[in-house]
């Protein structure tokens, strides 16, 4: 089958970054695996971080971790699918990823896709839907009744584009969202922030307060490097941070003195560890139920064709520039 590997770590112009080839099929499925043929992909940062880690050996790494596909075959365990279901998942890490023509993937982090939407518009949602999600209701654990104030660092990214909107659709919180372009703005006003601050702004304290006073109840960031002091004057005390990025200079003790609870979200935790991975298809099959209410709008901003190591290559560019709003997807395989 056809499949984009990684053969080499480093920047995208190393040889071997990324390569068109040629790899086996996946085996039959045996437990709560599904056999499935992807349709379309998306890319996030967690595919490039992984492209540029060292890889010695040269061995083919099939990167991604976000699809729709088609299942072709169920394993004995896997419940609910049968043979030409179209399904949405995000995956393991631990497994060769969606670059692929066909995958195995455990059942249990898969979901019907959303009916309503395109292969590229469902594409779009899986990984970035689910960090949104646990970040709310497993770490904030909000629900329907919460009020308060959401600051959402990076509002206009893949996660930050759909938090808002699970944020305004399932709590009653107040969402104040960074974003620092004039179409970054107008993005997350798009996706429903009721505030929108620059964060290269001078005075942003002063613009977070003047909305929160008091500090903020919750905080999600996407870019935790250098906010240390920051987090410290717009949080209230108890407050609450979710952090999806490695901040190398962390000071978690500057955040003592306010009893911040700071916590980390890694959507692959739960496959990683085995730990109740069924509730991300469960979360899945409810963005899912939202959207086709048309609760929820897929955070699709550009769909490309077809998939393979060129148009791989091109996005992965534009996520290591910094300055992608909502998804880029990939649809489709040369025939």
């Amino acid at each position: 089958m056809r499949a984009v590997v990684s053969r080499a770590g480093g920047s995208l112009g190393t040889p071997g970054s990324l390569v068109d080839a040629t790899v086996d099929a996946p085996g039959r499925p045996t437990g709560r695996d599904l056999h499935v043929g992807v349709e379309a992909i998306s890319v996030n940062p967690v595919d490039t971080k992984t492209r540029r880690k060292d890889n010695p050996d040269g061995t083919d790494r099939i990167l991604g971790w976000d699809a729709v596909a088609t299942v072709l075959a169920v394993g004995d365990s896997a419940e609910g699918f049968a043979p030409g279901d179209r399904v949405y998942y995000a995956g393991s890490i631990a497994r060769a990823g969606s670059y692929a023509q066909q995958q195995l993937v455990d059942s249990a982090l898969v979901s019907p896709a959303p009916t309503t939407l395109s292969n590229e518009e469902a594409a779009a949602l899986p990984l970035t839907s689910l960090t949104a999600w646990e970040a709310l209701f497993d770490k904030f654990q909000v629900g329907a009744d919460s009020r308060g104030t959401l600051l959402v660092i990076g509002g206009a990214g893949g996660v930050g584009s759909i938090l808002i909107q699970l944020a305004k659709e399932l709590t009653q919180l107040t969402v104040i969202a960074t974003a620092s372009r004039e179409e970054s703005a107008a993005w997350v006003t798009e996706m429903g922030a009721d505030v929108v601050v620059n964060h290269h702004d001078a005075d942003v304290i002063d613009q977070i307060l003047a909305h929160a006073p008091g500090g903020v109840d919750y905080a999600f960031s996407a870019h935790s490097e250098g906010k240390t002091e920051f987090f410290s004057q717009v949080m209230r005390a108890f407050g609450q941070i979710v952090s999806i990025d490695t901040a190398s200079d962390l000071d978690l003790f500057a955040l003592k003195n306010k009893a911040i609870t700071w916590h980390w979200e890694y959507m692959f935790a739960r496959a990683l560890h085995d730990y109740h991975p069924e509730e991300q298809g469960q979360a899945l099959r409810r963005i899912a139920e939202l959207v086709d209410a048309g609760r929820l709008r897929t955070t699709l901003r550009r769909s490309v064709e077809p998939i393979n190591a060129d148009t791989i290559r091109a996005a992965h560019a534009e996520l290591e520039d910094g300055h992608v709003m909502g998804k880029i997807v990939l649809n489709g395989w040369d025939s």
